[in-house]
């Protein structure tokens, strides 16, 4: 709608409304929480991956004076296993806390509350419980070798379509797409390469720990304060987990140091409300570090199975993948979103893609910047930049010659739309890190990768109001990552031709505004931001109708510009926003507009990365010495907060390539401190260079696509080619850390 037009709020980077109280620590996240007469929970956790409880004994516990209150399984709903269930967000009971049997290190048994954290703790040693140690599976491909355990032993048996005898009873869900006839084309094709890759589980690292307070008052209503990517989802899990109606929960948004898909899942919320019953006192709970890596939801584990068939040209006719997710205790990988983007940036005409949701002894997967799709197109993006190798052609040339386009059919049955995956390989072929020269010296390399994520849509909410100085309240129900408040203000600003400042933001709790879906899969700045332009446009509509009434006119006789309501025949009249606000209460009352709306029309969202490297043969270190990085956004709406984003998703794939794992031994996770599980800080890094590119979404009044996903995903496959091209070899599996490389240069990987 606005594609050609100069836009007055859109594009710029107003400092952002909740950015004061945020840098002076004045805003309340959702440890700040205190209340009068608080206890404090903690979860007696698993020190097994994989166990039977024969017997727990909590007499010691329940008659100390300091245990307030204890929850166990018995006080959850009972809700029979299911073969299914979506990814992410949706809880299973028995992950909250287990009954019969542990299924990892760190799976909650029971929770107890006392006056103080350290009381809490203490009474946890009291518990007596017995344990039958069973055998633990924690990679894929252990989980459906032949004998191997099984984590539920009632589990539906899956079709045995992997071809390996197994029983398939650690396979929790299958995903196949397919386009063409993937077989008889590779039969046909002129050249064939196949390769496995193999990756390890890695977490969000975000900063703030999982948190949850709860307050079960007399009168049975329940509130409950968090930091989640979604408070109407932790409503719904706590009703599902507790078995009472959605209708007595009230869950109030706090504010949130980071997601990233971490923090869908409902984990404390549920025990610290029974613990809260129980006490009759609020209870607030927040997990440490440790218990945040092993018992909240981390991506998956993977190993994958690649082959594409191409001619002397590089031009692709055929490609197959094998894709095996780690979902964890239960199911729910990412392994959709893995399949759907595995060969997404490109037009492939036959495809087949065989993804499997594998149960492991290891915490229940979650999402995680672009479910799926960093994994999955590490690997294909790998093979992509062998094949330009060993043709001599240039891997920018190869992918713009395969690359996906608009009006072509990707293989999860998807027509592309809009797309702007051309235009990131062009702006690669012509910016200047492209070809300028590398820095002298031996293992040096350059790489480069592509990345996409499918985007998100889904329900939300908006409502605004009029205020007497003629500013205007804007309550949205999307969950505030990433600066989302102001990203919507100014769409919402935009429509009024106001000052972003002139628009006062806020998340709105479960009771206050609409149902309104997670914030993740890039959805909040496109149905949220859709949701405040039809509320501005209401809000537009009922101001000029009002002045109309002031007026004594018709509608069509009153025009609106820049806050200012013009009489189009009579210029002497005029009236500003302050002044129309003032004359609300004795013209009709005030002006309130409102959207409820679950728009489709979502474009995938392309990003690619050209990424230099120096990798020292001693030691194995890989130093990142340049990174530049692009990606379609379909409009930048704050434009600051867009780079941050490109330059945030980058960092975390970086991190991904080289640095991060679980590592396990015998079921346990080894360096389950951020001491050992090295992330990449400001040190470790070049300035990220931002390269915004923008292809006009149709589907959205100001063009807008998701920016928060794609950019994580180029980084593993071009640090993986730039190394490729400074030691001479490749490596298929992640991470590339030091003993990688070491392994790799000695031949012995």
């Amino acid at each position: 709608m606005f594609k050609d037009k100069k836009f007055k709020v859109i594009g710029k980077s107003p400092i952002r409304h909740d950015g004061n109280d945020k840098v002076t620590g004045r805003a309340l996240y959702g440890a700040d929480m205190n209340l009068p007469g608080m206890l404090y929970g903690k979860v007696l956790r698993s020190p097994h991956a994989h166990a039977r409880i024969k017997s727990i004994n909590i007499d010691k516990i329940s008659k100390h004076p300091n245990c307030k209150s204890i929850v166990t399984s018995k006080d959850l709903a009972k809700s029979p296993e299911t073969t299914k269930e979506p990814m992410y967000g949706q809880v299973r009971i028995s992950n909250v806390l287990a009954s019969d049997k542990v299924l990892y290190k760190g799976h909650p048994i029971l929770a107890v509350a006392a006056k103080s954290v350290d009381d809490a703790e203490e009474l946890l040693d009291l518990v007596d419980i017995e344990y039958e140690i069973l055998n633990s599976v924690t990679n894929v491909e252990d989980a459906i070798k032949d004998g191997a355990d099984v984590l539920h032993e009632n589990w539906k048996k899956s079709d045995d379509i992997l071809d390996r005898n197994n029983k398939g009873t650690n396979i929790g869900t299958i995903e196949v797409y397919k386009l063409g006839n993937a077989d008889d084309e590779l039969k046909k094709s002129e050249l064939i390469i196949e390769r496995e890759f193999r990756t390890k589980t890695v977490h969000q690292g975000y900063i703030e720990p999982t948190n949850g307070t709860a307050w079960w008052r007399p009168n049975d209503r329940l509130t409950i304060w968090c930091s989640s990517q979604g408070h109407f989802g932790i409503r719904d899990s706590v009703a599902q987990v507790l078995g009472i109606s959605a209708s007595n929960i009230t869950v109030i948004p706090m504010e949130i140091g980071g997601g990233f898909g971490g923090k869908l899942s409902a984990y404390l919320e549920p025990l610290a409300a029974i613990l809260s019953k129980k006490s009759g006192n609020p209870v607030k709970m927040t997990m440490s570090r440790s218990e945040v890596l092993e018992a909240t939801g981390p991506t998956s584990g993977s190993y994958q199975k690649i082959t594409i068939g191409y001619n002397s040209q590089g031009i692709i006719n055929a490609a197959k993948a094998q894709i095996l997710l780690e979902a964890g205790a239960f199911p729910g990988s990412p392994v959709s979103g893995a399949a759907s983007a595995v060969f997404a940036s490109y037009d492939i005409q036959h495809v087949q893609i065989d993804g499997y949701d594998i149960m492991t002894n290891k915490p229940k997967t979650t999402a995680y910047r672009a479910p799926g799709a960093p994994i999955a197109m590490f690997a294909a993006e790998t093979l992509i930049n062998e094949i330009a190798d060993s043709l001599g052609i240039d891997p920018v040339e190869l992918r713009i010659r395969n690359v996906a386009k608009k009006g072509a059919r990707r293989s999860d049955g998807v027509i592309n739309g809009n797309i702007g995956a051309i235009d990131v390989m062009e702006n690669i072929r012509n910016h200047p890190h492209y070809s300028m020269p590398l820095p002298k010296g031996d293992y040096v390399g350059r790489g480069i990768s592509m990345g996409f994520c499918r985007n998100n849509s889904g329900i939300s909410s908006v409502i605004a109001n009029i205020l007497p100085d003629g500013n205007f309240s804007l309550t949205e129900g999307s969950v505030d990552i990433g600066g989302s408040r102001t990203a919507i203000a100014q769409q919402f600003a935009e429509v009024l031709e106001v000052d972003v400042e002139n628009i006062l933001p806020q998340i709105g709790d479960t009771d206050t505004i609409g149902y309104t879906s997670n914030t993740g899969g890039s959805g909040v700045a496109f149905k949220t931001g859709m949701a405040a332009y039809h509320t501005a446009k209401d809000i537009k509509t009922q101001l000029i109708k009002r002045a109309a009434l002031i007026w004594d006119t018709e509608d069509e006789n009153v025009d609106y510009k820049e806050g200012v309501l013009y009489h189009k025949n009579d210029p002497e009249l005029k009236l500003t926003l302050n002044e129309i606000a003032a004359l609300l209460g004795d013209t009709g009352g005030p002006i309130t507009g409102k959207s409820h709306i679950n728009p489709g029309g979502q474009e995938g969202s392309y990003a690619a990365n050209i990424v230099d490297v120096k990798v020292d043969p001693e030691t194995g270190k890989v130093e990142i010495l340049k990174v530049t990085a692009f990606q379609d956004v379909g409009k930048a709406i704050h434009r600051a907060y867009v780079e941050g984003q490109i330059q945030g998703g980058t960092t975390q794939g970086i991190g991904w390539a080289i640095n991060e794992e679980y590592f396990m031994l015998d079921g346990q996770m080894k360096n389950n401190t951020f001491l050992d599980y090295r992330m990449p800080t400001s040190l470790d890094l070049p300035m990220i260079d931002p390269v915004i590119i923008e292809v006009f979404n149709p589907n959205h009044p100001f063009g807008v696509k998701g920016v928060g996903e794609s950019n994580i995903v180029p980084p593993l496959g071009a640090i993986s080619h730039a190394v490729y091209n400074a030691i001479g070899k490749r490596i298929y599996d992640l991470p590339i850390n030091p003993e990688a490389i070491i392994r790799t240069i000695n031949g012995k990987l």
